[in-house]
């Protein structure tokens, strides 16, 4: 796959096309977290993105881009939950129809508005199966577009689109923490914020157990890991996508790690001080940040707070 697969230009024709149905998500700032951190700290917040998550972005730019014809066969995607919620949602809008392939552990909220955005869902075992074999098997068995989470330049761009927003906003910064699953979020926020922001720090924030972005970078090829167990389910990758790891590897300058404790504490801090409900994989970014994972500390700092979505039991059930 060629590094520059999406360039600036496709993130401003991702913006173009999905202005108006994605929200423009709110900028974010905190006295007290400047002050926890000692840096002037800008939250991009996607949690109040429709489906919850930045992941309406891709999955609703690289849908509207399909023929007619392949919307009215409808699609099909793969997700522990952000992106199956987007993917139906985008159908929806869009009027096609969608089948997601779903981990039978995704939280029960996900499934739930997965559903209520009309998808049917087909569950399978995480830690046995392999979700992309078997989601474009599902996909051909029952002639769907597959749209997959990360490996996807459509989906690249239109989650760049969120860094766009971001630096238009605040002006240049110094750096910008993303959470890394499969790397489309930061990958296309890369591509944006590099061109809009020359010289920013682009940092990756994945947790301790699933270390796949940051082992490929050390070998400077894709690394397969087990299935990680972590409460940033959002996150729970094993590799690398083929087309996100060579842009990440260009532009990336570094990916730092967070255990499960920090990113609860981050989530208490957003809740408790910042008046904002996070996921486990949305808080990680900021998680890095309130743990000292980023040296030297940047002045001006961007994070990514990529999803809210989660029910009040667990999240009651994480924070107890």
């Amino acid at each position: 796959m060629p590094e520059a697969a999406v360039t600036f230009d496709d993130v401003q024709d991702a913006a173009a096309r999905i202005k108006g149905v994605v929200h423009r998500t709110p900028v974010l700032r905190s006295r007290t977290l400047d002050a926890l951190v000692g840096a002037e700290v800008h939250l991009k917040c996607e949690n109040f993105q429709r489906a919850g998550a930045f992941k309406f972005r891709g999955a609703y730019h690289a849908v509207s881009r399909l023929a007619p014809e392949q919307l009215a066969r409808g699609v099909a995607a793969f997700s522990s939950g952000n992106h199956a919620q987007a993917v139906a949602l985008a159908a929806r809008e869009l009027g096609s129809s969608a089948v997601i392939l779903m981990p039978e552990d995704s939280p029960r909220s996900k499934r739930d508005a997965t559903e209520g955005y009309g998808a049917e869902i087909v569950t399978y075992d995480r830690y046995t199966g392999d979700r992309a074999a078997l989601g474009a098997r599902l996909a051909a068995e029952r002639g769907l577009t597959l749209i997959p989470p990360y490996d996807h330049p459509h989906v690249i761009a239109g989650q760049g689109t969120a860094a766009l927003e971001l630096i238009e906003e605040t002006g240049p910064l110094d750096a910008l923490l993303t959470p890394v699953g499969g790397g489309g979020l930061i990958a296309g926020s890369a591509v944006a914020a590099t061109a809009l922001s020359p010289g920013i720090r682009m940092i990756g924030v994945e947790p301790e157990a699933g270390d796949d972005t940051r082992r490929s970078l050390a070998a400077g090829e894709r690394v397969r890991i087990p299935v990680p167990r972590t409460i940033a389910d959002g996150q729970a990758v094993e590799q690398p996508g083929e087309l996100t790891f060579p842009v990440n590897r260009r532009l990336l300058e570094s990916v730092v790690l967070v255990s499960d404790d920090e990113i609860r504490a981050a989530m208490r801090l957003a809740f408790e001080r910042l008046k904002i409900v996070t996921e486990p994989s949305g808080a990680s970014a900021l998680a890095a940040l309130l743990a000292g994972a980023v040296d030297p500390l940047p002045r001006r700092v961007g994070v990514v707070i990529s999803g809210g979505n989660i029910g009040l039991d667990r999240f009651l059930e994480l924070m107890g």
